[in-house]
């Protein structure tokens, strides 16, 4: 009879939490699992991203470049933790998930801290001028996916949670699904988000909504 080895140890404490949670929403979104079933890859063209992603993980893993074919520069972080790839597997990742992830087991206790590292790795926000109405200020939370069946799938907690509906697009190309919540809809889901100031999150894009807010803030003081 065989010697057997010793237990492999992960990089990963795998416990949720709501950082924990976070980084799985970058993983959903930005990252992926190699075919050998241990490696785990997070890559970006944000270097804050890929911090706040080890930052979440509590794990020390060296950061390096990489380029694509068209000569864009990107972050990447890659390493090796048997026991942490199973648990993505087991709540429902997949090796080349792109276009086939789908639900994922995510606690509700975190559900929008995972939200909220979704939106930082694929979602973005953006608002605008509407010239159809008398200083009509317009806003939107977005959400993007290869997959029809995650987008549906996020689509539904969501609404579970604060009954706000939403609406997907495609995009310009055919390739992404857009799921999109306009100003009052928005404004739920970003309190949820950003529930402090003490949480991971991305900065650029935490300014950016509190920016329009800000803006939003004083049109309601002008007309109303």
């Amino acid at each position: 009879m065989g010697l057997r080895g010793p237990k492999p140890k992960g990089k990963v404490r795998i416990k949720w939490s709501a950082d924990f949670a976070y980084a799985i929403g970058l993983l959903a979104t930005d990252g992926c699992l190699l075919n050998d079933g241990r490696h785990i890859d997070l890559t970006s063209k944000d270097i804050d991203q890929i911090e706040n992603f080890l930052q979440a993980l509590d794990i020390d893993v060296k950061i390096t470049t990489k380029y694509s074919g068209t000569g864009k520069k990107y972050q990447r972080v890659q390493f090796g933790d048997v026991l942490f790839y199973e648990f993505l597997m087991s709540i429902g990742f997949t090796p080349a998930k792109s276009k086939t992830i789908g639900e994922l087991d995510i606690p509700k206790k975190y559900f929008f801290d995972f939200l909220r590292g979704s939106f930082d790795g694929d979602g973005c926000f953006y608002s605008y001028w509407d010239p159809r109405w008398r200083s009509s200020h317009m806003f939107y939370v977005e959400f993007v996916s290869a997959s029809k069946l995650h987008i549906d799938w996020l689509r539904s907690e969501i609404f579970d949670r604060l009954a706000v509906k939403g609406h997907i697009v495609k995009d310009g190309e055919g390739l992404t699904y857009q799921l999109k919540y306009a100003k009052k809809e928005a404004l739920e889901i970003i309190k949820k988000m950003y529930y402090n100031h003490h949480i991971v999150y991305l900065s650029r894009k935490r300014m950016k909504i509190e920016k329009t807010l800000a803006i939003e803030k004083k049109q309601q003081k002008r007309y109303y």
